[in-house]
């Protein structure tokens, strides 16, 4: 490996910085991963490659695959969701409940199964680098806690420009509210929207702590976040900086996890400061009795149908969780 980056390092090409965009802020374990990537490009290739984050971006997810597509951006790490109406393929992963635990998830993800949702990102003009598994999903809401699918009815929650979320809060019996990522402070604030979800991680280094004051158990989704490369600019590029760009996000993978698990002990005692509660005692059954029997209609296609049951297949007894996190 170490003479092959050398071979990397020697080679005759111009320096180039790619554009990178990323809605989280700075401090986020996402954003550090990739700038971790950054890191090892720059090292292996004497900094002839090298990749610039514009983090915290205003810009709806929406718009950054469309600069994707175009190659005005080059790079972007984002939601599964923001690719569910292109590529059918990604929704497999998003579905409620599918994974027994975030192992199951990367190590699902990290292997064929995962290259094969990879690849079916291509023909729709994007080159999948790696999945960043982000910890499990739950609710978050403002004015009181959700302990059952009971406590959801009525509710107002935001939800990911995504049919397969508007689905999902459908079968809760609560109203969804579409909104772009940077509104959602916003929407809590002034009670336009009564809950939203995302994992432990993101729901405190957005700020959302501050705003909604119970965070939900309900663990009911692992959807991971994605890097993806624009197939335009990556046409451009040599086999060799191809193979070095998809070599460091393959690394930045590893990088995550450690962050993650460090962050999370900073995120606790921030959110306890916030005076964030922890809902602990939730029924998540009742979630997964209403949500599973979704899995026909978010995903029609026979193939695709047979890919969930493949990764329910590759559960293991070890990937049951004893008890919910954080």
């Amino acid at each position: 490996m170490g003479v092959f980056f050398m071979a990397l390092a020697s080679a005759p090409a111009a320096a180039r910085e790619f554009r990178s965009a990323d809605l989280a802020p700075a401090e986020s374990p996402g954003v550090e991963a990739v700038d971790h990537m950054a890191s090892l490009l720059r090292e292996r290739t004497q900094s002839r490659i090298d990749i610039k984050i514009g983090h915290g971006s205003t810009d709806s997810e929406n718009l950054i695959v469309g600069q994707l597509r175009t190659g005005l951006v080059d790079m972007a790490r984002l939601n599964l969701s923001a690719f569910h109406s292109t590529v059918p393929a990604t929704i497999v992963p998003s579905l409620p409940f599918l994974f027994r635990s975030t192992s199951h998830m990367q190590r699902t993800l990290d292997g064929p199964i995962g290259d094969r949702i990879l690849a079916a990102m291509e023909k729709e003009g994007f080159i999948g680098l790696c999945f960043y598994g982000m910890g499990a999903r739950s609710f978050y809401s403002a004015r009181r806690p959700i302990r059952s699918v009971d406590d959801m009815e009525g509710m107002t929650v935001r939800v990911q420009p995504s049919g397969t979320a508007v689905e999902i809060v459908r079968a809760l019996r609560a109203r969804s509210l579409a909104l772009p990522f940077d509104y959602v402070d916003d929407a809590l604030k002034a009670g336009v929207v009564d809950a939203a979800e995302n994992n432990w991680v993101q729901f405190v280094a957005t700020g959302h702590d501050r705003v909604a004051k119970y965070y939900n158990l309900t663990e009911h989704s692992q959807m991971p976040t994605v890097l993806v490369f624009s197939r335009k600019v990556w046409n451009e590029l040599s086999r060799t900086d191809q193979i070095a760009i998809r070599a460091a996000a393959t690394d930045s993978v590893a990088f995550l996890n450690e962050r993650i698990q460090a962050y999370s002990a900073v995120a606790n005692d921030r959110a306890q400061k916030s005076g964030v509660e922890v809902v602990k005692d939730v029924n998540r059954k009742s979630f997964a009795d209403l949500l599973v029997p979704l899995y026909p209609k978010l995903v029609p296609d026979g193939r695709l149908r047979a890919l969930v049951q493949e990764i329910q297949a590759s559960a293991e007894i070890a990937d049951i969780p004893e008890k919910p996190s954080p």
